[in-house]
């Protein structure tokens, strides 16, 4: 939710169209796609005002901040929620960029104005499946206010954390922890399991980070440095060190290390050979 500049909010803004971000019309298409026939009018006044409220507010990742409105509003919509929930989602952040509740209470009314209200402050509490999602991963077109409120929670939760570089490693660590503690497990409890398995692998990612390829074939040349006469080690380890550093690409470092496995016990034996004596010794 938070993450962005401060700006005051201009007296229009015009619908974004962003090159790999949702836009206005593919969150239409999804709401469409989950209640055919249904008057979106509503959706694109939340939008509007979203951006209007948002406008000149930039995400640590140099994105406009209403691609994130978006983003929660069509996690949300392909979850199958009904228009109040969706619109909410766009305007889950409004009121941190200054819009008073009231304003929001008198354009969408009360419904959607206490989701957005509830947002920003709620406990996340734990709610039994049948009570939100009748079909699995799929929420019901009838929400409690708690329950709709989580929903957007899980919503920029996944959000963030499919744009948690941006952040700082410290601060990662603690959403991801958090994360992989908290909302992925209440995900689950509700009946989302595909969102609740994104959540929990994107925690994992951050918290148990996949060795690369350089950090791997160090790994194996530690290992295979046992091999050799422990005052022997030392050296051979340094010298394959440097050498597996002056190769450019994955596939280079990997040929290296495969050579360097095949020949290891080879060389151990000709290091633990005694030296054979000269003629007359």
């Amino acid at each position: 939710m938070k993450g962005r500049r401060a700006s005051t909010a201009p007296e229009s803004a015009t619908l974004l169209t962003a090159g790999g971000h949702e836009t206005l019309p593919s969150l239409v298409a999804k709401v469409r796609l989950r209640h055919p026939g249904t008057d979106t009018v509503l959706v694109e006044r939340a939008y509007a005002t979203a951006a209007v409220w948002h406008h000149g507010q930039r995400r640590r990742s140099g994105d406009p901040y209403v691609t994130h409105c978006l983003a929660v509003a069509a996690i949300v919509a392909d979850l199958g929620a009904p228009l109040p929930v969706v619109c909410a989602a766009l305007l889950h952040d409004v009121e941190d960029a200054g819009c008073p509740p009231e304003q929001i209470a008198d354009q969408f009314g009360d419904e959607v104005a206490e989701l957005v209200t509830g947002v920003p402050d709620a406990v996340i509490p734990l709610i039994a499946p049948a009570t939100v999602c009748p079909q699995p991963g799929q929420v019901g077109t009838v929400l409690s206010r708690e329950a709709a409120v989580v929903v957007i929670r899980l919503a920029d939760r996944l959000h963030n954390m499919r744009t948690i570089a941006f952040l700082q490693p410290a601060r990662q660590y603690l959403k991801a922890r958090e994360t992989a503690e908290v909302f992925a497990p209440l995900a689950h409890t509700m009946g989302l399991d595909t969102l609740g398995a994104e959540l929990h692998g994107l925690a994992i990612t951050v918290l148990q980070p996949p060795l690369s390829s350089s950090a791997v074939a160090q790994r194996v040349l530690a290992v295979l440095a046992l091999l050799l006469p422990q005052a022997e080690r030392g050296r051979w380890k340094e010298e394959w060190s440097a050498e597996l550093a002056v190769h450019p690409t994955r596939r280079t470092r990997a040929c290296f290390t495969v050579r360097v496995l095949l020949g290891a016990p080879r060389l151990s034996l000709t290091l633990r050979r005694p030296m054979r004596r000269g003629p007359g010794r």
